[in-house]
């Protein structure tokens, strides 16, 4: 395998899950940060990073740890005086779950007030992932300086991922967030939709028309997820293609981070010279082992088992 260098951008959250009615679990996860865990377990040998920024406090230190007991670095990540993680908290009804959120002094919306400090920690990578919450937790200058920052990186041979997963909380109005994203598309080479998100914002009447639409913004590579239904992608590259796949069936425990997880199935699978097809097939599976977990992560080792076959 050659070598590879891998960067997800965004904010990673201290998450309480719940072990019963009165116990509850922190553990650390964030959308960008639970897809870039499953590239890590899934690319034992490339170098991984999480680009974000971290406060002063306590939580930072040992979120900084969990990351490196983990194989992940921070790269040129900037902390900030006074500033702290963010927080949130799973509540689950069966495998369905809802969140509550702490965020407003969050050191991970400063991610981008040093645009040097950004183009360290992009440069050299061969793949840089990030995602609408990235853009929303930040002001406009600074979405603008982490988009001109990608595009730097882009053009100097990184491949940009972007999952649009868009929160309507997290924006001042719906078309803010829909001009941000297509802002993004600009700079992206495989985009990662979901069709329910893209439905709300963009009014797409079917995961193809939200395939359509992606490939008419110029994204060569669309994978459009659809939950417990088939995912679909197409492709420019080598002549184009399109293909679509099915989950395997699976007893859920807790849905929450299964996305993510697909998103780093489907980009490790691609990294490592599978197909679009192929890599369908096994994003799916990555996703179902994060479904039979509690919490975000799923275990390294069920990550890989689930990704071979």
């Amino acid at each position: 395998m050659p070598d590879l260098s891998v960067a997800a951008i965004g904010e990673c959250m201290l998450e309480l899950s719940a072990r019963g009615d009165e116990l509850w679990r922190m553990g650390h996860a964030g959308d960008t940060f639970n897809t870039l865990w499953a590239l890590r377990a899934l690319l034992p040998q490339a170098a991984c990073d999480y680009v974000t920024a971290f406060g002063d406090d306590p939580f930072s230190d040992r979120q900084i740890a969990f990351f490196a007991a983990a194989g992940i670095g921070v790269a040129a990540s900037p902390r900030h005086a006074g500033l702290r993680p963010g927080l949130y908290a799973i509540a689950l009804d069966g495998a369905e779950r809802s969140f509550t959120y702490w965020r407003g002094d969050s050191a991970a919306r400063r991610l981008a007030d040093d645009p040097a400090l950004l183009r360290k920690s992009l440069s050299g990578r061969t793949l840089a992932h990030f995602s609408g919450i990235t853009l929303a937790i930040l002001e406009p200058a600074a979405r603008g300086r982490l988009l001109a920052a990608l595009g730097e990186a882009r053009a100097a041979g990184t491949r940009i991922a972007f999952d649009p997963n868009h929160r309507p909380r997290l924006w001042p109005d719906a078309e803010t967030a829909r001009r941000s994203i297509v802002a993004a598309l600009a700079v992206t080479d495989i985009a990662l939709p979901t069709f329910d998100d893209e439905a709300a914002l963009f009014g797409d009447a079917d995961p193809a028309a939200t395939l359509a639409r992606l490939r008419a913004e110029g994204v060569g590579e669309v994978v459009v997820k659809h939950g417990a239904g088939t995912a679909l992608a197409g492709w420019t590259a080598g002549g184009g293609g399109r293909a679509e796949a099915a989950p395997p069936a699976i007893v859920p425990v807790d849905t929450t981070g299964a996305g993510d997880a697909f998103n780093g199935g489907y980009l490790a699978a691609r990294l490592t010279g599978h197909g679009p097809a192929e890599a369908l097939a096994r994003a799916h599976r990555a996703a179902g082992a994060a479904v039979t977990t509690h919490g975000a992560l799923a275990a390294p080792q069920a990550l890989r088992a689930a990704f071979a076959g």
